[in-house]
């Protein structure tokens, strides 16, 4: 083919293997597919789309003719879209003089680019718009061949070790001429300070392009991680974008819209209207997106420790120093920090309360462990303890301080309102304990929010968004300055970078955040308790599940009430899992806030956690009234969570209970009569019987009376007192109504048939041996109480 053969095949070719902007068309699908299920497939799209493959080749090839393909604005991140329509020009310089405004019948805006960033805005923005793809089977997002192919551009873009592989072109510099500048139809107003391209400044110091071909190395390092970046980070809401604009910039387009609202009547008003609507957009970020972001954030940790030792002479760094090592010194603070805090926020504000969001939370867990993907090795002790965190780490914690505490307040927000029996959520809360309370971060952090929390000395008002990237080589406050202010002012310029001037910020070791902490504690104990209880449930159901319980003719569970979780279908394996991560997160809690064993005695007794007398079962939580007991609003979460529930129990007459679901409705009434009568009729008679001391009177006690309760047994929260009722010796034939029971005889009935047994005989088999068991339990277990018969 010839190169304007190829110019014309390639949008098409891009769009059959990564599939349509709008999802109609599906493409090669890598997102599914995978080596185990195919690996032809899968081994042929990973060589074709390989770094050194025929498709890069292609896109090196169109690359160097300096072509330009339409990529439209209306696909783009909901706050990139709002913002072009608005006419303001984003801070990335990623669109910079690429905003192309239609021809006269045009349709929307594009974006003008260039062979490489179409490949790569098309691939990137494939894991947002393919989310609908056909699945026909389980598919593992870490497996897929779209995950590895992240991983690989990554690794030769952004390498760890060496310098980025130059593009296999006839260029020896590799040098990728920029977009030309057009001019556009309406001014753009720029709504933040945007950032220099650190190609741009590196050049610009330069005499000639191909002086120095080092230059050109990081240009596509840059740009790929820009379009990462963009297309899965750069999504949030309305409130946030207007939260994240300085004041004086919110006036500055205040006043562009006036001024050009005479010349276009009618439009700013259905540009804002159309901006609004876009901001509303609802994003969902899937569990694939998240896991795909994490090994962004891994590899950038790598990328950025990787950066080779700053020389002893400080005037020596701007002459040795290479772009690759500059891009390295600013790529999380300059790139990543702020878009990920956001994105962060949002999945922490929005994501199901559910065992899903394990990948979230691994994925900010990396973010604040930097020291793990650093290259040295940490020495090998025969002991296992936890690895204390280098001091050298502490500006990173200073830099990111609300990526630990504000964040860690949302997940303890969280964790509040979920249920910590179950072994994933349980798994979630020992993870987050486990990376807080490794040795010398909790220090770390809290002197971070001394820091911030020093008074103000001279912090420039409305630049706020100036003080996220700062120069090179240059400090945020001169060299006459302290180092403890110039500290103090790289938190604050953080803090208020990302949350505004106005920002009232929470102290992690504060007093309302300890009391967050205290309650989850409560939580843990009660999940405790309540996991012990369903384990002590389980244990008691298969015991009584025996085939001779079959012959006591006992309708299951009259009166229980016990709902047990879904830890009863998982096992006690499980249970003891949860038990362990609880206890350990317990323990980590306590290292980090420095919690006493008097505090965790005094709340573990406030809350209930002790067993009731009977060992098991507990009430929720709440407060004794003269009208009884009241719930208090923990009590009300455990109710709706299934962690805890009132032993609600039928304390009237046995005889006049409701008909079960497993009674015969025209027998129970009939049953109900017959007794009836025969209690009424006899009564006299059988008080007697039960009066005698001898073993006649106790076999009949056992048979018509119901035992006093031994043993105090709680009530509904409406009623604080109530006597027991006893009644007198009676005959009870209700159970005779039950589906169980007469399954029971006759299945009986018809065993006895095929030993030639009439039901007149099998009726008499079956009294003698009743009255042979109700001997032997007389003897043996007089003060048991029975179930009435």
């Amino acid at each position: 083919f010839s190169l304007k053969e190829l110019h014309g095949i390639f949008p098409w070719l891009v769009e059959s293997i990564f599939g349509s902007l709008d999802g109609i068309i599906v493409g090669w699908n890598l997102r599914c597919l995978q080596g185990r299920t195919n690996p032809n497939e899968y081994s042929v799209a990973l060589d074709f789309l390989d770094p050194s493959g025929p498709m890069m080749k292609l896109v090196y090839k169109l690359q160097a003719e300096e072509y330009r393909y339409d990529f439209p604005v209306s696909y783009l991140p909901g706050p990139v879209k709002a913002s072009i329509q608005e006419q303001v020009l984003p801070e990335c310089s990623l669109y910079h003089n690429k905003v192309q405004f239609p021809s006269s019948g045009g349709l929307g805006l594009n974006l003008a680019l260039n062979p490489f960033e179409y490949y790569m805005f098309y691939f990137a923005i494939s894991l947002i718009t393919q989310k609908n793809s056909p699945v026909t089977h389980h598919v593992s997002p870490s497996n897929s061949a779209y995950f590895i192919l992240v991983d690989t551009y990554l690794k030769c873009f952004l390498p760890t070790e060496g310098s980025v592989l130059p593009p296999p072109s006839s260029n020896p510099g590799g040098a990728i001429p920029s977009p030309t500048p057009r001019s556009p139809a309406v001014p753009f107003s720029s709504y933040g300070m945007h950032h220099t391209s650190l190609l741009k400044r590196h050049i610009a110091h330069q005499p000639s392009v191909n002086a120095d071909p080092a230059s050109q190395e990081i240009w596509r390092s840059e740009t790929l991680l820009q379009i990462f970046v963009e297309m899965w980070l750069h999504h949030y809401s309305l409130e946030m974008y207007q939260k994240m604009q300085s004041p004086h910039v919110k006036l500055e387009v205040l006043h562009y819209r006036l001024s050009i609202s005479s010349k276009h009547h009618g439009s700013p008003a259905q540009s804002s209207y159309q901006a609004l609507h876009a901001y509303q957009e609802s994003f969902k970020p899937t569990e694939e997106h998240v896991l795909v972001v994490r090994l962004l954030v891994k590899h950038l940790h790598a990328f950025s420790n990787s950066l080779k030792p700053e020389p002893l002479s400080p005037s020596a760094h701007s002459h040795t120093a290479s772009p690759l090592e500059e891009f390295k010194r600013v790529v999380i603070p300059r790139f990543v920090q702020e878009k990920l805090y956001i994105f962060l926020q949002h999945c922490f504000g929005h994501w199901p309360l559910d065992a899903s969001f394990r990948a979230v939370l691994e994925m900010w867990l990396s973010y604040l462990q930097p020291w793990r993907y650093a290259p040295e090795k940490p020495p090998q002790s025969t002991e296992p303890l936890p690895r204390s965190v280098p001091e050298k780490w502490a500006a990173f914690i200073q830099e990111n301080l609300l990526m630990y505490t504000k964040l860690f307040v949302g997940f303890l927000n969280r964790a509040l309102r979920t249920d910590l029996v179950s072994p994933k959520n349980a798994l979630m809360v020992f993870r987050v304990a486990k990376v807080f309370a490794q040795p010398n971060l909790a220090e770390m952090i809290l002197k971070g929010e001394q820091l911030f929390l020093e008074p103000e000395l001279v912090i420039p008002h409305r630049q706020h968004r100036l003080l996220m990237s700062p120069t090179l080589g240059g400090s945020f406050l001169s060299s006459r300055s302290p180092a403890v202010t110039d500290a103090s002012f790289k938190v604050k310029s953080h803090v208020y970078s990302l949350e505004g001037q106005d920002f009232q910020y929470k102290q992690m070791f504060g007093t309302e955040v300890r009391n967050l902490v205290l309650k989850l504690a409560q939580l843990i104990c009660q999940a405790q308790q309540t996991a012990k209880s369903i384990s002590d449930h389980s244990a008691e159901t298969t015991a009584s599940q025996s085939f001779f319980s079959w012959f006591r003719f006992t309708p299951s569970e009259v009166n229980g009430s016990y709902t047990g979780n879904d830890l009863d279908e998982i096992g006690q394996d499980s249970i003891k899992k949860t038990d362990e991560y609880l206890e350990k997160a317990l323990e980590y809690l306590c290292q980090i806030f420095k919690l006493s064993e008097a505090q965790l005695t005094q709340m573990m007794l406030k809350c209930g956690t002790a067993q009731d007398e009977n060992g098991k079962k507990q009430l929720p939580d709440c407060i004794a009234s003269e009208n009884g007991l009241i719930l208090t609003p923990l009590g009300r979460y455990q109710i709706i969570n299934g962690l805890r529930r009132f032993e609600l129990q039928y304390q009237g007459d046995t005889e006049l209970q409701p008909i079960r679901s497993y009674e015969n409705a025209a027998l129970v009434r009939l049953l109900f009569r017959l007794s009836s009568v025969l209690n009424e009729r006899f009564a006299d008679q059988m008080e007697m019987l039960c009066s005698r001391e001898d073993f006649v009177g106790r076999l009949c006690r056992y048979h018509l009376t119901n035992p006093k309760l031994v043993q105090k047994i709680r009530y509904s929260p409406v009623v604080r007192d109530r006597t027991s009722q006893n009644w007198g010796p009676r005959i009870s034939l209700r159970f005779l109504a039950s589906y169980r029971t007469l399954t029971s005889l006759l299945m009986i009935y018809f065993l006895a048939s095929w030993f030639h047994v009439g039901p007149v005989g099998c009726t008499f088999i079956i009294l003698i041996g009743y009255f042979l068991y109700a001997v032997i339990m007389t003897f043996f277990f007089e003060g048991w109480k029975p179930h009435e018969h």
